[in-house]
């Protein structure tokens, strides 16, 4: 005996309304992609800066020196492997905070708002075919994980302008982002064992 064919359901308003709801979140994305279009701007800027200032630029090399915050007993006159690594460091932090708004960006909307259906693709991210809200977390603790990284060693290679007090709370606060990374990881993958297995 054949079970008899089910009628879809329709769904009642107020739960329609609840999971159209979601779409409320789109202007969050659009505003990060603004966000996003803003570091792009202050990553030539930086560049820019970088590149007169190795041609001999005054002006450009003070525009730099006064942006990562480097102090020097000395007047510089030109570039100095000091200065050109902060500044280059100072790219690369511009560069993984975009990386992570674009995982955000993506990531969320694939995960919270609609599917983009980018399969066929040719230039789908390879991490967005199994993206779900726990892989989205894991992926964007190791990412604040990265940019914390950047930050301390920009901090260690200009230790002279900084108080004691300063290096020892940010090296805290990057043991403190390792540590929950870790917690994060290892509740994900306690959560995705059998419950059989995890005794």
């Amino acid at each position: 005996m054949t079970d008899p064919v089910k009628t879809p359901v329709p769904v009642r308003a107020l739960p329609n309304l609840i999971f159209a709801s979601r779409w409320l979140q789109l202007p969050l994305y659009i505003g990060l992609i603004a966000a996003q279009c803003i570091y792009v701007f202050h990553f030539w800027v930086e560049l820019v800066h970088l590149v007169e200032a190795a041609f001999g630029s005054q002006v450009a090399l003070e525009k730099l020196v006064s942006s990562i915050g480097y102090k020097s007993d000395v007047q510089l006159t030109g570039l100095n492997e000091t200065v050109i690594m902060l500044v280059v460091l100072a790219l690369i932090d511009v560069v993984m905070i975009s990386n992570l708004l674009i995982m955000v960006i993506i990531g969320g909307y694939e995960t919270f708002v609609s599917r983009m259906n980018l399969e066929n693709h040719p230039d789908q991210p390879e991490w967005l075919s199994h993206v779900n809200a726990s892989v989205l977390k894991v992926k964007l603790a190791t990412a604040i994980i990265g940019i914390s990284s950047i930050h301390l060693l920009k901090t260690f290679i200009n230790a002279a302008n900084y108080d004691e007090k300063v290096l020892m709370w940010q090296t805290i606060i990057h043991v403190v982002f390792l540590l929950s990374a870790m917690a994060i990881a290892m509740t994900d993958k306690l959560m995705q064992q059998p419950v059989g297995s995890r005794h």
